[in-house]
């Protein structure tokens, strides 16, 4: 039996959490995870998603503000496992096991260290990503590589899509990687190159701003997979702020011409048009985007009929 503290917050840790779980390998002592805070317009509290699934498993959980003051309990295990926890964790809780600490990361290290790997690989256009099982140091997802695995972006895929493919490669990988890296045959951690690695930085909404005449349509397309279902991507429409809910690249021939978008078109960029209750934003690059449905601030979301129907003096073509 391997004994572990887990330290983890969101969704993506909460199902390595459950992997742990699920294997009679591993005793989970404690839970790590980032204090209850207030969500929303009406400031309900929330627990984190691994609390959650810690609780109805009846597992010790632990939710200290900041981890440089604390201590851990001195209780037997072997390691501690993070994943997507939010807060530092100080050389002395990262040594303190006697396998140290192993880091779960859904990316090529040392491509896209830090908190939004996903999201950036897609919208960076990325054709593939991959898992990377690291043996932690103080620094930023620095530390040597214990064992990784690739997968391929489909064009097709979203944040939510390409966050379950990855969940599924890591469970399996972290699993095997601990098994070996506590009972052996050993791995050599093979140290990063520091040369190649680029730093992903925490999203927020101003982020989700899409800019129709500076884009090119894949840049939009792919800033909407990253970005949904938050922070989500909006555009300005009449000095509003509209939400994006729902877009594609691809249609018709014969909804381009009738919007007068076929080929290079003779809208100009970050301009709109509109044919048979569509909408088309055209992008930098002359190609269209069109948007199946969209959301006026504090208003429902609606269909592009819907959203035309209602608010057609904000679309100029």
């Amino acid at each position: 039996m391997i004994s572990v503290n887990f330290f983890g917050t969101h969704d993506f840790a909460a199902g390595i959490l459950q992997a742990l779980i699920d294997s009679a390998d591993f005793e989970i002592k404690t839970v790590f995870t980032v204090p209850d805070k207030p969500i929303g317009r009406h400031q309900e509290i929330q627990k984190s998603s691994v609390k959650i699934l810690a609780e109805k498993y009846g597992l010790r959980v632990e939710q200290p503000e900041s981890l440089q003051n604390f201590s851990l309990l001195l209780t037997p295990y072997s390691l501690n496992i993070v994943c997507d926890y939010g807060l530092l964790i100080p050389k002395n809780i990262i040594d303190a096991p006697g396998h140290g600490s192993l880091n779960v990361h859904p990316s090529l290290l040392p491509k896209y260290r830090g908190a939004t790997p996903v999201q950036t690989a897609l919208m960076n256009g990325d054709s593939e990503t991959g898992v990377t099982i690291m043996l932690m140091d103080e620094k930023l997802d620095h530390g040597p590589i214990l064992a990784w695995k690739t997968i391929k972006i489909d064009p097709t895929d979203n944040y939510t899509s390409l966050s379950e493919k990855l969940l599924e490669t890591a469970k399996s990988l972290l699993i095997d990687t601990v098994q070996k890296w506590v009972l052996g045959p050993k791995m050599p951690p093979q140290p990063q190159d520091d040369s190649k690695a680029t730093v992903c930085h925490e999203l927020t909404r101003a982020d989700g701003q899409v800019d129709f005449s500076g884009q090119t349509a894949q840049q939009v397309y792919n800033r909407f997979r990253a970005l949904t279902p938050w922070p989500g991507v909006w555009t300005m429409l009449g000095g509003k702020r509209v939400k994006l809910l729902s877009v594609i690249t691809a249609m018709p021939t014969g909804r381009q011409a009738k919007a007068g978008i076929c080929g290079r078109s003779r809208v100009k960029p970050g301009m709109t048009a509109i044919a048979d209750n569509q909408i088309f934003f055209t992008c930098a690059d002359g190609n269209p985007i069109e948007v199946l449905e969209l959301q006026m601030e504090g208003k429902k979301p609606m269909t592009a009929k819907e959203f035309i129907n209602g608010y057609k003096t904000l679309l100029h073509a």
